[in-house]
């Protein structure tokens, strides 16, 4: 569980602080839909709900979000690791996997492990759903190398989820629906009619 402030940012007040689970999150056309729960105080009951928002995410959600393509690549056997498989934090992903996205993950009871949901595209244009095993981060005999880094990678994404829960979303400008007449004039010049 995280805990959640009313305001996100560097700014934000520490007025009331609540205690979010997310359990499920998916992004579709750029908008998020996510179920969680919510306490108020660690006493109080948890609120279910499910939550479409209608702003589009902030671009370091979707960041966050293709930090996991490498892992729903190797959990759902789709490539095999080789030696430029894991991108430094700040680059963008290589070239191969340019076919994959994940599109959302449901998280495990306590934030115990993981199913990634994604998609490829395949060459003829069509799309391939994904859906990667589920991965407990506590398994022992973890057959997975790297529970570890798909733990973290997920905490970011976490992190990204709820901050978009708080209001983070993309900079945008609301465009008037009537364009407003223009101030100039024009001098029209009148033109014989042809036959």
């Amino acid at each position: 569980m995280s805990q959640l402030l009313p305001i996100v940012g560097p700014d934000s007040p520490e007025a009331t602080t609540s205690l979010i689970t997310i359990q499920k999150v998916k992004l579709k056309d750029q908008h998020l839909t996510c179920e969680f729960t919510e306490q108020r105080t660690d006493e109080a009951p948890p609120r279910a709900f499910a939550l479409t928002c209608t702003d589009q995410v902030h671009p370091d959600l979707t960041h966050a979000l293709s930090r996991l393509v490498p892992h729903l690549c190797l959990l759902a056997e789709q490539l095999t690791e080789t030696s430029d498989f894991w991108p430094d934090e700040a680059e963008e992903l290589p070239a191969l996997f340019e076919p994959f996205t994940v599109t959302g993950f449901s998280v495990g009871r306590h934030q115990g492990g993981v199913t990634l949901i994604g998609q490829r595209q395949l060459t003829g244009g069509k799309v391939l759903n994904l859906t990667s095993p589920y991965q407990s981060f506590d398994d022992e005999q973890a057959t997975y190398p790297y529970t570890g880094l798909l733990e973290t990678t997920l905490q970011a994404a976490l992190a990204e989820v709820e901050a978009a829960l708080r209001g983070k979303g993309t900079e945008y400008r609301q465009l008037d629906l009537f364009e407003q007449p223009a101030t100039t004039s024009a001098l029209l010049v009148p033109t014989p009619p042809r036959a």
